[in-house]
């Protein structure tokens, strides 16, 4: 036991250097910057061309999604999540290694011999594809639902929408991601770090009070336009777990008939049933799917 309290402290006495660091240090691959400048970027669209002209610049619970921005990418890292990450991994190792099996001979596609950008393309593709299906999971079973919530509590869309989440989300997309990516080798930290971006950016403008024209390319990349859609309030009757559950992609959603705009839906009432009642404020949120008067 003490070994892995060792690491979970060492992890984030690790991470803790990292983030002081960045935060003291800004240039043009900081990635606390980056978030940053994501955000006033998709923010500055939001105030010059907005989609729902009659929203506030500072919507109903804008600050309430900032701090869900800084909260889950860095204080819930340090909190726990970095230490808690070394240890399931090291769990994970040892006991693949007690059965004989080594996760570097279980690599079945080498993305180090894939031309540029042909790797990071592919690596984009299936990270998506498997967040995809996570994220249906989150609809569909009523256990990972109450945490999902959270996130469709959502009354007025905006870019820091994309961000607020129950913390909970990110072990369990993580955990889905982990296998798969193991068995692809080849990918360094920086490819990764630039698909993420690329992704943090997708999500903030799927979000945001800003509609993009994508032309063709709608049926290819998630969209506000399509994004507003999965928030409905009403869901199709036939539909009752959810619709157009892509992430960056929307290509997943067509190709498995889960797509749904029937109109402009830039006015639609967002959230979900019984959503009044829902906790407003952050640590009500936080600790919501732990109660025992949870609606459906």
């Amino acid at each position: 036991m003490e070994k892995y309290s060792q690491l979970f402290t060492e992890a984030s006495k690790g991470y803790w250097n990292y983030l002081s660091y960045e935060i003291t240090h800004p240039r043009m691959d900081n990635y606390f910057y980056i978030l940053i400048a994501i955000s006033l970027i998709v923010w500055g669209l939001e105030i010059v061309f907005p989609w729902r002209k009659k929203q506030s610049i500072f919507r109903k619970d804008f600050w309430l999604d900032c701090f869900y921005m800084f909260f889950n990418f860095f204080i819930f890292n340090l909190i726990v999540f970095i230490g808690l990450s070394s240890i399931t991994e090291t769990l994970l190792l040892e006991g693949l290694n007690s059965l004989g099996i080594d996760l570097k001979n279980l690599q079945v596609i080498d993305l180090g011999s894939t031309l540029f950008p042909y790797n990071l393309i592919f690596f984009f593709i299936i990270t998506d594809f498997i967040q995809w299906l996570t994220h249906i999971a989150l609809h569909k079973s009523t256990f990972l639902w109450q945490f999902h919530k959270v996130h469709h509590s959502v009354k007025e869309m905006g870019f820091a929408a994309h961000l607020r989440y129950h913390w909970a989300e990110t072990l369990v997309y993580k955990t889905t991601l982990y296998i798969p990516l193991a068995i692809i080798g080849g990918f360094n930290v920086d490819q990764v770090i630039f698909v993420h971006v690329i992704a943090i950016s997708i999500g903030h403008l799927n979000h945001a009070n800003f509609s993009l024209n994508l032309g063709p390319f709608k049926y290819l990349f998630n969209n506000a336009k399509m994004h507003i859609w999965h928030h409905v309030k009403e869901l199709p009757s036939n539909r009752k777990s959810g619709i157009n559950y892509g992430i960056s992609l929307s290509i997943w959603d067509y190709i498995f008939r889960t797509a749904y705009i029937p109109k402009d839906g830039k006015d639609i009432v967002l959230g979900f049933n019984d959503d009044e009642k829902f906790p407003k404020s952050f640590m009500g949120q936080e600790f919501y799917p732990l109660g025992s008067n949870k609606q459906s």
